[in-house]
């Protein structure tokens, strides 16, 4: 049998790791300004911190998935 370099558990943290980058950047997205009018929510504490806090988790969790070693490899 083959060996190979990601095993289910590391196919799972990476998954989840993606689900938390699509989450931040779905709490970063919204309207944004026009030439017509200024819209004040762009300046929000979701869009400018947690938003990004959220992604830098998922990426971290993500380099935790591929860093991971799989029982049963040296």
């Amino acid at each position: 049998m083959e060996k190979f370099a990601f095993d289910k558990t590391n196919y799972i943290l990476l998954t989840i790791g993606m689900i938390i980058i699509i989450a931040g950047f779905i709490l970063m997205s919204g309207s944004g300004s026009t030439e017509e009018s200024f819209n004040p929510d762009i300046f929000s504490d979701t869009r400018i911190r947690t938003a990004p806090l959220v992604c830098f988790a998922g990426f971290i969790f993500m380099m935790f998935g591929i860093m991971h070693k799989p029982k049963g490899n040296s």
